[in-house]
């Protein structure tokens, strides 16, 4: 067993620390998965890479500043190592981009699919909507029948300019809800994650994955107060035993998601109108596995 806890590990920077090339290949194998992914979705090489000097020209430009000084072409070239004039191509690029309205339409789509994730997090952690497990129980379509306890009145505390039939008819379009005999609304949580379009699954991977990433960073550049950021890896494991841990990582990790998701409308309720009321927090679960090609096992 290996329990890793990145916290207790990266509270001070390290006076030791691993050359830079430990580091990139650590790093390269991150981005394995999302190479896969990308390579699935037919992105290629030159795409991504001319994504990624963006991303390093933004990153310095707003995380590197030097205070006092003008932020230069060539500062920032020499920060990244890309071309000046690639360096002066893309600043131009992103200034553009903040001042048309591709990044508008960008935030409503952020919203709009951000609107399912609020409404199923209500119906999760509000205890009037679930059962005595936590689970999401029936919930009647109308408030005319079920009243504050409907969908209908769920959408509208999430919000009240969209039309409730409208987000549900998507829902079972895609099998994330059905509605039985009695006009009750059942929630399918698996179904709702699978049926997601392609736009709303690159917007939970633009969030989780770069909150995760972000945690790591946080902890591994030495900043406090460490972020929890925890995990447990074991090896030599049968598929069974595989399938026991995993049924097991899911409920347990359910549970605690319901309980952080419920204190934190109760929270937000108490904050609203806070002038400090400006964080947002990110906190998950994941259950990853898979065949150890070259018969690795825990000494």
């Amino acid at each position: 067993m290996t329990v890793m806890n990145k916290e207790s590990s990266s509270i001070s920077p390290d006076p030791v620390s691993p050359p830079p090339s430990r580091m990139l290949r650590a790093a390269a194998w991150a981005l394995r998965p999302l190479v896969k992914l990308l390579l699935h979705r037919g992105v290629m090489y030159p795409e991504f890479a001319e994504q990624l000097k963006a991303v390093f020209v933004d990153v310095a430009a707003k995380e590197f500043p030097i205070p006092g000084k003008r932020d230069t072409d060539s500062r920032i070239s020499v920060l990244t190592g890309i071309y000046r004039r690639d360096v002066k191509r893309i600043r131009q690029e992103l200034a553009n981009d903040q001042e048309t309205d591709v990044s508008i339409a960008d935030v409503k789509a952020t919203e709009e699919m951000s609107l399912s994730a609020r409404v199923v997090g209500l119906w999760t952690g509000l205890p009037e909507f679930t059962d005595q497990y936590g689970m999401p129980k029936p919930i009647a379509r109308l408030a005319s029948k079920g009243g504050q306890i409907s969908f209908e009145a769920l959408v509208k505390r999430v919000n009240r300019d969209t039309h409730a039939r409208t987000l549900l008819d998507e829902w079972v379009r895609v099998g994330a809800a059905s509605i039985d005999e009695h006009n009750d609304v059942h929630l399918h949580i698996d179904a709702f994650l699978s049926g997601k379009s392609l736009d709303e699954k690159a917007f939970y991977l633009q969030h989780n994955a770069h909150d995760h990433l972000a945690a790591l960073t946080h902890n591994l550049t030495g900043q406090t107060p460490v972020m929890l950021e925890r995990c447990v890896i074991y090896r030599g494991l049968s598929e069974p035993s595989i399938q026991i841990l995993a049924a097991l990582a899911r409920t347990k990790g359910m549970q605690v998601l319901h309980q952080v998701n419920q204190r934190a409308i109760e929270l937000k309720e108490v904050d609203v109108g806070k002038m400090d009321a400006n964080y947002r927090f990110n906190f998950g679960t994941y259950f990853y596995h898979e065949h150890s090609k070259n018969g690795e096992n825990d000494e």
